[in-house]
């Protein structure tokens, strides 16, 4: 394994390449690492900064021009926001890697990649090269979780499914049940998408007070254990206020 020192000498060796004429770094190899975010609502985008919720997927790619000639070693590099490159949590070595942030908090992403032919070696850390090295940059909220104390499943396309209410940041796990006042089970999910409809087997329940369960976690650790009466009013104004929020609210 190559000593920090060694380190050194390939990065400087890198630095004596760039000072070649113009018309001999034509074919030097030149990396533009950029980043593809898919959301948990499975919006895609690519970008070198993202602000939002966990989880979030990326998938990481070095888009290398003029590599003929040359081998390649990449290491990419994931640590804390306010922490130094040389202190990462994680390491990938594939050209292009994929990885899902579960934690809230900043992550910064940089790219170190060497090419070597024959006795050159041009070592680069991002298309500016390492000292103005620009970081990918993530920023993973904390979490968020709340449901509603009732809803109307009344076909009028409000307040219809009983769910979580949307202001849910950063939950990596979850699942929720609800019960009828004796104890019985009647649905359950795992999508925080979902939700119930105020159906049993396919058939409408009666209205009235049902129970739900919901235990989750969230990017920053915390722990959601809530347990909630539900009102299901099936004759419900949604014009009207219910006194502790609707399912859409």
């Amino acid at each position: 394994m190559s000593t920090y020192l060694d380190r050194i000498f390939i990065i400087l060796s890198g630095l004596f390449l760039y000072a070649m004429p113009s018309n001999a770094q034509e074919n030097i190899p030149v990396i533009s690492p950029t980043a593809t975010f898919t959301t948990s609502e499975g919006e895609t985008m690519e970008a070198t900064e993202y602000s939002g919720s966990a989880p979030l997927s990326v998938h990481l790619t070095p888009n290398v021009e003029n590599p003929d000639g040359y081998s390649a070693y990449y290491e990419w590099r994931f640590y804390k926001e306010g922490q130094s490159i040389d202190e990462p949590y994680l390491i990938r070595y594939e050209e292009e890697t994929d990885f899902t942030f579960m934690e809230a908090g900043g992550h910064c992403i940089a790219l170190i990649a060497y090419f070597t032919s024959g006795n050159d070696t041009i070592a680069k850390y991002d298309a500016d090269y390492w000292n103005e090295m620009t970081p990918i940059r993530i920023s993973i909220s904390t979490s968020k979780l709340d449901f509603p104390n009732a809803f109307s499943p009344n076909g009028d396309g409000t307040n219809d499914i009983y769910r979580a209410k949307p202001e849910y940041q950063s939950i990596v796990e979850f699942r929720a049940i609800i019960y009828n006042r004796w104890g019985q089970k009647l649905f359950e999910w795992t999508d925080l998408e979902g939700g119930w409809d105020g159906t049993y087997k396919g058939s409408p329940v009666k209205q009235g007070v049902y129970y739900c369960h919901v235990v989750a976690k969230g990017a920053d650790g915390r722990r959601y254990n809530i347990k909630k009466d539900v009102n299901l009013l099936r004759t419900f104004d949604s014009s009207v206020d219910a006194g502790g929020g609707m399912a859409g609210q």
